[in-house]
């Protein structure tokens, strides 16, 4: 049996290491921009857009009427959005609450006219025709 140098066992472990990360920065890539075009509708007050591209979960939990009625309540004491920063993107196959799936948990740094240190965690999920939605959306 021909051994293989332990360089070349080393470089492919980096090789499938760094795989690992382009997929996961890929994956993590597009839930975000996700995200923000979703964000886009709701910072636009677009409350019936918002929903409707919004991930099934979430359609399923609260009717059109239901989630225009939170959002106007979460959103409009809080003033037009001054910026916002993304801060973390993280995936997980499990959330509390949730069914198992594809999830990454974004949270953004956020500054509205009324308050100006808020954070907006977003949750897309891939749905099952492999499109990233969000399925969950809070601000503290």
């Amino acid at each position: 049996m021909k051994r293989v140098p332990y360089g070349v066992l080393v470089f492919v472990l980096i090789l499938g290491l760094v795989a690992v990360d382009v997929l996961a920065d890929e994956r993590n890539d597009a839930a975000v921009k996700a995200a923000e075009s979703w964000l886009g509708l709701v910072d636009a007050g677009d409350a019936a857009g918002s929903w409707n591209e919004a991930a099934e979960l979430l359609k399923k939990a609260v009717t059109e009427k239901q989630w225009e009625q939170a959002l106007k309540a979460t959103r409009t004491p809080l003033g037009k959005l001054v910026s916002r920063k993304l801060t973390s993107a993280d995936y997980s196959t499990s959330l509390p609450g949730a069914p198992d799936g594809e999830y990454v948990v974004i949270q953004f740094a956020t500054s509205f006219e009324n308050k100006k240190s808020a954070v907006e965690t977003v949750t897309p999920m891939k749905d099952p025709d492999g499109t990233w939605r969000v399925s969950g959306y809070f601000v503290r």
